[in-house]
């Protein structure tokens, strides 16, 4: 009887679920806690002595053959430079002037964890990711022997009240040159200036060039992406050839990557946040990806050599960017930079739609949730002639449907006949059997393109939208959002005209139980935007089918 069928079927149902929020709740208990120490390490000496060298150990880049000794590592170890601003809690090693670790300030960790902002650089036990710069060359600071000691006033700077800008200065005397390591940073900005201050107190001319590289190990940030959703973790550079140019640590380790350009940039992308070294947009620099041999990654980039007369000062500096995915930002600090918010080959799609999207919830409605609902309604309009002309279709096959089941049973030992009378039938009542396919696959593009840009838009993360739903990025906590859109599409269904092939009649019985599981997973906001997508279709497919049926169209 059908309401065993349905008794049963709703057992199973509500077993999967509990089954669910079991696995959920063993996995938060189970994932383990993100280490936020951050450790001095000493750093690697190595004997690579050649630009093109491939041994990977020296930390450093090279640009002619280098000696050097340490410059003076103190036995007692160091004290790490602490820098507070608006948006950073940053820590800098005097050994090198490394930033070891970036905390992002007005992102949390996890959602309502306000004491513990979000860390995106850092040096821990188990993980490397961190930020170098140095100068190498005949009076370079830096060399495959070791890495400079600076000096400092103070272990701890914060941005005061009121002001703009604060920087911090390292310090480093060095034979015939007095050398300022400077950071400098901004109010609301997460862009780092990182300059080389060059007293050149010598009679001979001063030369070096200035490097700046991000290091890594291959490890994945604690991200819940759900399921079909796969960001991109690795490099990305501008070269002569592709406006951005990625690759995976796996691409990396298999074929390294040395380029020159004018300008550029290296970036290390992760989902919703970056990190970058911008060098002088006037001068060509070289820029290089590869694995090193303690399994770490270099992605950095070395300028050309700049030399200051005896007697005089210079200065050499490159910007450094840790933090969120922001696109108007990105495309201010250097061209194509933006492009490592990856919406994927429908990008030129995809960006006007962000831009829309920002416009709406910038000036309409201040919510995000509402702004995707309100930019489903726009994208919904502007394709309303395309979809209307295949609902119209479906409306009319729907409405003599019943003709062509007469003429199924009819000639149902004759399938050439039947064919025959079906498009008489067709031509008889405009019926275009395609009609309801092709403007679908029209929109497929736009769909795409949107699913995308959702799933990189920084913005949505942490961002509520009403009552349970507190953070767009991450999956419904309760699942209400995926069985809304489950019954939406069964809904949906039900205006159309249903296969007359029984096996192809199950299968779309089944679509929304299988669209449902899949969303389960899925982002809110980009649930949110199916579930709008689907009411407004079905707001549409029943307005159509009544005209249909009153002969209107």
């Amino acid at each position: 009887m059908d309401w065993q069928r349905y008794t049963l079927l709703g057992g199973i149902v509500a077993v999967v679920l509990a089954l669910i929020f079991q696995w959920n709740e063993f996995k938060e208990q189970h994932t383990p806690a993100l280490d936020r120490e951050t450790v001095i390490r000493s750093e690697s000496r190595g004997t690579e002595t050649t630009p093109h060298a491939n041994t990977g150990d020296s930390d450093v880049p090279q640009l002619q053959s280098q000696t050097g000794s340490d410059q003076g590592e103190q036995k007692t170890g160091r004290q790490l430079i602490s820098v507070t601003t608006d948006v950073f809690e940053l820590l800098i090693d005097p050994r090198g002037g490394d930033i070891v670790k970036v905390a992002l300030r007005k992102f949390e960790e996890e959602l309502h964890s306000p004491d513990r902002p979000l860390i995106l650089l850092n040096q821990t036990r188990d993980h490397t990711y961190i930020a170098q710069s140095g100068l190498i060359g005949q009076n370079g600071t830096d060399s495959a022997a070791g890495r400079p000691l600076f000096t400092v006033a103070q272990t701890q700077y914060a941005l005061s009240e009121g002001k703009d800008a604060l920087t911090v200065d390292l310090t480093l005397q060095q034979q015939g040159a007095n050398i300022t390591k400077r950071f400098t940073f901004n109010r609301g900005d997460y862009l780092i200036k990182v300059s080389y201050l060059v007293d050149n107190t010598g009679d001979t001319p001063w030369s070096a060039a200035m490097f700046g590289q991000i290091k890594r190990d291959d490890r994945e940030p604690p991200v819940d992406t759900g399921i079909g959703v796969s960001p991109f973790l690795g490099a990305a550079i501008h070269t002569s050839e592709e406006n951005y140019f990625k690759q995976d640590f796996e691409d990396i380790a298999e074929k390294p990557t040395r380029e020159s350009v004018e300008g550029g940039w290296v970036a290390m992308v992760q989902h919703y946040f970056l990190s970058a070294w911008v060098p002088p947009q006037d001068e060509r620099n070289t820029f290089e990806l590869r694995e090193l041999s303690n399994g770490l990654f270099r992605m950095g980039f070395t300028s050309p050599q700049v030399q200051i007369p005896a007697a005089t000062q210079g200065e050499l500096s490159a910007s450094f960017y840790a933090g969120p995915k922001d696109v108007y930002r990105l495309e201010e600090i250097s061209p194509y930079l933006d492009l490592t918010v990856d919406y994927g080959w429908l990008w030129w799609i995809a960006k006007p739609l962000f831009r829309v999207l920002h416009f709406i919830q910038e000036h309409i409605v201040s919510n995000w949730g509402w702004a995707i609902i309100l930019l489903t309604v726009f994208i919904k309009a502007l394709l309303f002639p395309l979809s209307a002309a295949g609902t119209k279709s479906m409306a009319r096959m729907r409405k003599f449907a019943p003709q062509m089941k007469k003429l199924q049973e009819q000639y149902k030992d004759n399938r050439q006949k039947l064919a025959e009378e079906t498009m008489k039938l067709y031509r008889r009542e405009k019926i275009n059997p395609m009609g309801g396919c092709l403007p679908i696959l029209l929109q497929m593009p736009v769909f795409i393109a949107l699913y995308w840009m959702l799933t990189e838009t920084v913005e949505l993360r942490h961002a509520p939208w009403i009552l349970w739903i507190h953070d767009l990025s991450a999956k419904d906590p309760y699942f209400i959002l995926p069985v809304l859109m489950g019954a939406s599409m069964w809904f949906m269904q039900k205006l159309n005209p249903q296969p007359t092939d029984p096996t192809q009649a199950r299968i779309m019985q089944l679509m929304p139980v299988m669209m449902t599981f899949f969303f389960l997973w899925f982002p809110a906001g980009l649930v949110l935007y199916w579930i709008a997508n689907n009411l407004i279709t079905i707001a549409q497919t029943w307005y159509i089918n009544k005209q249909v049926d009153a002969g209107k169209v």
